[in-house]
């Protein structure tokens, strides 16, 4: 990676500019918790004062602006020669500005899979490659875990990153379209001060307490519990809404569609996203369910999350964000599941 410096003012010249030019998408304020907190979602922007670069985490990831909750994957028409189909792309460029570590990590376990596994998404990939990422640091957040996941830094996987030293922004630049629009703003060379100053920001973002989760023997572990009563207990809780993988920055399991028009002349194709929680989620042709049963699907999740993703790419499909834990109605946290998990494993 190259580095900059950018003075605060350079962020809001940059992001202006892009605003006349692209559709661009910031973490936005939107509502207040009954208790004061703060409610952020990602959502496009008309100005720089729009975005809340000081927010402390989003309800759902950005992972919608990549992979859509329901998106057309072709249409068609039918007549007495035969029939026609049309595919398109979204190819339109866009930016999301002040993405955290995780939710970046988070786009660089989906390129894994729909990037650049056996059955690349044209979909997801140009939506992908159209987006200019600007990631930020931050304080962790509360109830995340994502430094046990190795999911607190970035070193790839967007354009921009940014470190906050008070009156500028420390610059990590990751690609080309990166040192471009650095090139557009007033960046300078990264002095020794720099440095010092950076590097004592990531000493105290190091020194900040989070859950620890040592998940380097998790795997090993799942295979040993896979018949646990822990799973009936935690199962028990689930309510099967699927909420968990909504909010999630990394799942990505969908079911696909067609729509035929009642006189037969167009069709349509359609992809919704899923989750392996929703009770029909396994179930196949002749009404046979594989996972029938709460405590199967939670547990299916979770080995997709730490021991499938794990064997197949080399590191969890977890960011450590923790949403899916904030989300849930029945508190069904990942820390505390993953705990109850080692504590059996130990007894």
């Amino acid at each position: 990676m190259l580095f900059r410096t950018l003075p605060k003012d350079g962020l809001r010249v940059l992001v202006e500019q892009m605003i006349g030019e692209v559709e661009v998408i910031g973490p936005t304020r939107v509502a207040d918790r009954a208790d004061g907190r703060p409610i952020h979602h990602f959502l496009p922007v008309a100005s720089f004062d729009d975005i809340d670069l000081g927010y402390e985490t989003t309800e759902y990831s950005a992972k919608t602006y990549f992979l859509p909750f329901v998106e057309s994957l072709s249409t068609f028409s039918f007549d007495a020669e035969g029939w026609r189909q049309e595919i398109r792309y979204e190819l339109e460029p866009r930016a999301i500005v002040g993405l955290h570590a995780c939710d970046v990590n988070g786009l660089l376990k989906l390129d894994k899979v729909l990037a650049r596994d056996h059955y690349p998404s044209p979909y997801y990939i140009a939506r992908r490659r159209n987006t200019f990422v600007v990631g930020i640091d931050h304080e962790p957040c509360d109830g995340g875990f994502c430094r046990s996941v190795h999911a607190d830094t970035v070193t790839r996987g967007c354009d921009l990153f940014l470190t906050d030293l008070g009156d500028r922004y420390f610059v990590a630049i990751g690609s080309d379209r990166g040192y471009s629009a650095m090139q557009r703003v007033g960046s300078s060379e990264v002095s020794e001060r720099d440095s010092d100053d950076y590097l004592e920001v990531r000493r105290h973002l190091a020194a900040i307490e989070q859950p620890a989760i040592p998940v380097h023997h998790l795997p090993n572990i799942l295979d040993l519990e896979f018949s646990s009563e822990l799973w009936a207990r935690w199962g028990g809780r689930c309510l099967s809404c699927g909420t968990c993988a909504m909010v999630c920055p990394t799942c990505y399991c969908y079911g696909v569609t067609e729509r035929v028009s009642m006189d037969f002349a167009r069709g349509r194709k359609l992809k919704r996203l899923y989750s392996c929680n929703l009770v029909d989620f396994a179930e196949v042709a002749g009404g046979h369910n594989f996972r029938p049963d709460r405590e199967t699907r939670l547990k299916y999740r979770y080995y997709h999350q730490h021991r499938g993703f794990v064997e197949e790419h080399d590191e969890p499909k977890c960011v450590g964000c923790n949403r899916c834990g904030r989300a849930c109605l029945s508190g069904i946290n990942p820390v505390e599941v993953i705990r109850d998990l080692q504590t059996e494993e130990r007894a």
